[in-house]
């Protein structure tokens, strides 16, 4: 079982490094603007790094919202049951940030999968990251990516700092597979490696698949 001395060792870590608040990029961001054709600025480019990750924007990220980001938006608002007028405004964006990460948290997803699963095969991989981004649409969960991969106890590698280690390129590539929507594990919100556990909780968690050494879960 992980220790309570490692956790507050990795969560003061994160503090330091986050400037001095847990959590202080993700809970004091302030809120997207709507945005529409014409509309200009560094939201612009989060928007369209988001709907790229998803598969709907293909062009070159730019601060500058014309017809190509405005197609996107509006296929992305059809395929999730929104008014589908083109136009980023706040049910978008809620709908958009439980479904896609930015360029910082795309990072962040790539280290954990690399800290907790390097040693598995792509697949599973891609499965760690799917859970994590399960984790982000649940309501059982915190609201961003960054407060699930840092939620305590949640995992192993934040907890004795194997997070902090630089994750290599299939780590990135597995991220985005898992963001696009790749879930190998059957909407898994938990897994685990049957050998090493030493939970009785995880146990009573009802199986979905079993990908290399890991357990998945609901």
């Amino acid at each position: 079982m992980v220790s309570h001395k490692r956790i507050a060792a990795a969560l003061v870590f994160f503090v330091l490094l986050s400037g001095g608040s847990l959590y202080s990029t993700q809970a004091h961001a302030a809120a997207a603007p709507t945005l529409k054709a014409g509309s200009q600025g560094g939201d612009v480019s989060d928007l369209q790094f988001r709907l790229q990750s998803l598969g709907y924007y293909k062009d070159k990220i730019t601060t500058t919202y014309g017809m190509s980001t405005r197609n996107a938006v509006s296929n992305f608002q059809r395929a999730n049951g929104l008014t589908h007028d083109g136009i980023a405004g706040p049910r978008t964006w809620a709908k958009l940030k439980k479904l896609s990460v930015n360029k910082p948290e795309l990072s962040k997803l790539a280290r954990i999968i690399y800290s907790e699963a390097r040693g598995e095969v792509y697949k599973g991989q891609v499965a760690v990251g799917a859970v994590v981004m399960n984790r982000l649409k649940s309501p059982l969960f915190p609201k961003n990516l960054t407060e699930v991969i840092m939620q305590p106890y949640a995992f192993t590698a934040v907890a004795d700092g194997q997070y902090w280690l630089l994750p290599n390129n299939t780590a990135f590539l597995a991220a985005k597979d898992a963001v696009r929507g790749w879930d190998p594990t059957k909407e898994a919100l938990y897994y685990y490696n049957p050998i090493t556990a030493k939970s009785k909780w995880i146990l009573t968690r009802k199986v979905t698949t079993k990908i290399g050494s890991h357990v998945f879960a609901i």
